[in-house]
């Protein structure tokens, strides 16, 4: 039986209920705790009467636990696996709507994911976390407090992601465990679900009272629901993971890097796997590399036409040095592949050397740097320059032996393409000085750099405009720009909640002419070379930035989250 929630305490305010909220959002049972420590500093009997006040300013109902009445025909076409993710169960279904127990009524997200899912309205009724499992284990006969026998009982194919390359079991305890079916399926599913949301990185971490799950989407990390059973599983995904990428299950002292291909929903996709010992157990970090949502074109990456055609240029020069840089995460590489999958031709020969190879290119050579066997940077490119190239990149110049070589390569006929860790393009001339190469190697070979950084592109469906005022913007925004709104991030079912559907670049583009060159040789400071190429018509970061923002395309606050005022 349903019924409305008992008035038990004064209602709540919004800051109570946000921090309800944020209580709730915490699954595990330092959150449940949590919330108990709430309802005692507001006078409320337990965590199960706070919850109750809740759902009654909320305007929902309560579900009381020992008159609970569900309809078997609402677990018809309800997909099982969003059962234990989102900690929900379906207790009644008519034509368009369906009723569910909830343990947690702020998850609005969920609700919707749920209601686009299966076509209907979704009613919440809130619950106990504890009623919620009770319900789970009555009707569908499976061990509410262990995620093992849930996952069993889900309809999702294994098929769903394939390994492309022959796993090899030792036969130990530990590869025992990890390849147990429930296992495996919890293991394809988060990998699944990261493929499906975009995700570049996938970050598995133990903490002491949970294990923590996050996605990095569009840059910006977002912790992902997972239901409290899953903490016992902990060493059993790392010891999954480690079998798929080929790394020494039985090795849990030391950090060890690996690789996994798949086939994830038909599309192929590398994971760059990195698992490192920490305090409570081994922390996963894997780095995902979608070949499907790959797009090498420099007209795809959100670079402007001025800033195009002068790149056009440059990497068509017969010989000479151009660099990329930005810090780590900021589409180097992307660029890069873009500028050598332009030029890349029949008549032209292409060889790479990169720490690790991302993408495998069609019709280019790439080597692997293999540091432990001394191939490096430097040793990769003195043998390159022995296959007749015509253009070579190298992956990043960390010192100078390659940066020298990288100097030679150019002088004696070869295009060059390389990335530095600079904050903006001038600051490179400087930094390769300062690894050692002489300023007059520099200064005639380098010809051009280009910086970039990358921001969240605002979802087109349900970005909202507003009229900016100067006292609320940076001091150098350009109003005079300005001939209409900007837009905000306001979230959808199409952006999952965040406002951004994607990244592009902003670029600042220095094409090295004499005055930059006599600066360049006598060790002339950053800022003045930076002065040197804004008067020949280089455009900032910066001001790339803000005339994204003033498009519609990105928000203020991603120009002023990667940038600072020239």
């Amino acid at each position: 039986m349903i019924t409305q929630s008992k008035n038990i305490a004064p209602a709540l305010t919004a800051l109570q209920l946000r921090q309800v909220a944020d209580s709730l959002r915490d699954r595990s049972e330092l959150g449940r705790s949590d919330l108990g420590a709430l309802a005692i500093q507001w006078d409320f009997e337990s965590g199960v009467s706070l919850l109750a006040e809740t759902a009654r300013v909320l305007g929902l109902e309560w579900l009381d636990a020992e008159e609970a009445e569900v309809d078997p025909s609402a677990l018809d076409g309800f997909p099982l696996k969003m059962v234990h993710r989102y900690e929900v169960f379906p207790i009644e279904k008519a034509d368009g709507w369906i009723r569910l127990a909830v343990s947690n009524p702020f998850a609005f997200s969920a609700f919707d994911t749920i209601a686009t899912a299966l076509s209907l309205e979704v009613r919440p009724v809130v619950a106990t976390p504890e009623t919620v499992r009770q319900l789970i284990k009555q009707h569908l006969g499976v061990g509410a407090e262990t995620i093992d026998g849930l996952i069993a009982m889900q309809k999702q194919q294994s098929g769903d992601v394939q390994m492309l390359e022959e796993l090899h079991l030792d036969g130990s305890e530990d590869a025992e465990a990890a390849t147990q079916a429930s296992v495996v399926r919890l293991v394809n599913e988060i990998l699944s679900e990261a493929v499906e949301a975009r995700a570049s990185d996938i970050h598995i971490e133990a903490q002491e009272h949970r294990l923590k799950l996050r996605y990095r989407i569009d840059g910006v990390l977002q912790p992902q629901s997972i239901p409290s059973e899953m903490n016992q599983f902990q060493a059993a995904i790392v010891s999954r993971l480690k079998i798929m990428s080929k790394m020494n299950i039985a090795e849990k002292r030391v950090p060890q890097d690996g690789r996994i291909k798949l086939r994830v929903a038909g599309r192929e996709v590398d994971l760059r796997v990195s698992i490192i010992p920490m305090l409570h157990g081994e922390g996963v970090v894997m780095r995902v590399l979608d070949k499907s949502n790959l797009s090498l074109s420099l007209r795809q990456i959100g670079m402007p036409e001025d800033t195009y055609q002068k790149y056009q240029k440059l990497i068509r020069m017969p010989h000479g040095i151009v660099l990329v840089t930005g810090p780590t995460g900021s589409g180097k590489t992307t660029t890069l592949y873009s500028s050598l999958n332009e030029i890349k031709s029949e008549d032209t020969k292409i060889i790479t050397t990169e720490d690790p190879i991302e993408y495998q290119l069609d019709g280019i050579n790439q080597i692997q740097v293999q540091q432990k066997v001394g191939l490096s940077f430097a040793a990769c490119l003195r043998a390159i320059l022995r296959h007749d190239p015509d253009v070579v990149l190298i992956g990043e110049i960390r010192d100078l032996e390659t940066a020298e070589n990288a100097t030679q390569a150019s002088l004696t006929g070869h295009m060059v393409f390389s990335t530095l860790h600079t904050n903006d393009a001038a600051g490179s001339f400087m930094r390769l000085c300062d690894m050692g190469v002489e300023p007059f190697l520099v200064a005639s070979t380098v010809e051009g750099v280009m910086a970039q950084r990358l921001v969240r592109r605002l979802c087109p469906n349900c970005r909202e405009s507003y009229e900016p005022r100067k006292c609320d913007m940076a001091d150098d925004f350009p109003f005079e720009k300005l001939d209409g709104p900007l837009y905000l991030p306001r979230g959808c079912e199409q952006c999952r909640g965040t406002g951004y559907k994607g990244r592009m670049g902003i670029y600042e583009l220095l094409v090295t002419n004499d005055e930059i060159r006599e600066l360049a040789t006598q060790r002339g400071a950053s800022n003045r070379i930076k002065a040197a190429a804004m008067r020949a018509g280089m455009e900032t970061l910066r001001e790339d930035g803000w005339n994204k923002a003033i498009s519609g395309m990105t928000t203020i606050e991603e120009v002023l989250r990667v940038t600072k005022a020239d």
